[in-house]
């Protein structure tokens, strides 16, 4: 209980800060064609919204989970202001709750890494319900990110996390090439749920 207060303590004053805004994952934002004309979607661990945001811009029926009561306050505060009746933000803690299953037609997740929750994103989404996932890297190139490894990413382990799923972009560049260009420091997916009766080949 001790540990969720910090946590909910630190993630409050970091999402108070004025000076951060909103702001969409590149895997979203890159591949914003991939989504359904209409659905259900959960930008989790929401943090300010940005994906949520954009998500609500596009037309879907969004929801948008956060442990922070700061940052969903804030993204309320976003999402009236820009006529979003449709993009529900709650508090909520991960840890505890589980997810809904084969309730979403899409799921986002950026800058959050719980292993633990990977079987249960799987079943939270519906046959053919997209993931699109983002978050850093243990191979670092401008230190961004946090310091331990633990919830950094392995070489290659979020194609092996979500293997159950169809991948349809991948990204993750590693130290190759000219280190100044191209998207460094994370590993960007969109996968497929597979369609009832429609085995993966």
């Amino acid at each position: 209980m001790q540990e969720l207060d910090a946590l909910q303590i630190k993630w409050n004053q970091r999402h108070a800060d004025p000076t951060h805004q909103p702001r969409a994952a590149e895997v979203l934002y890159q591949n914003l064609h991939l989504l359904p004309v209409q659905g259900r979607a959960l930008d989790l661990a929401c943090g300010l919204g940005g994906n949520a945001l954009l998500m609500a811009k596009s037309g879907l029926q969004v929801t948008a989970w956060d442990l922070s009561q700061v940052a969903i306050n804030r993204l309320k505060g976003y999402a009236e202001a820009q006529g979003f009746k449709h993009l529900q933000a709650e508090v909520r803690d991960l840890g505890r709750e589980s997810l809904p299953v084969e309730s979403f037609d899409i799921i986002v997740v950026s800058y959050f890494l719980e292993r633990a929750l990977v079987a249960p994103l799987i079943t939270a989404l519906k046959p053919g319900g997209l993931l699109f996932y983002q978050t850093f890297t243990r191979i670092s190139v401008d230190g961004q990110g946090p310091s331990n490894p633990d919830f950094r990413l392995a070489d290659n382990e979020l194609l092996r996390l979500f293997e159950p799923l169809a991948v349809r972009y991948y990204r993750e560049e590693n130290r190759l090439g000219s280190l100044t260009r191209g998207v460094r420091d994370v590993a960007m997916l969109v996968a497929e749920k597979p369609r009832v009766n429609e085995p993966r080949e």
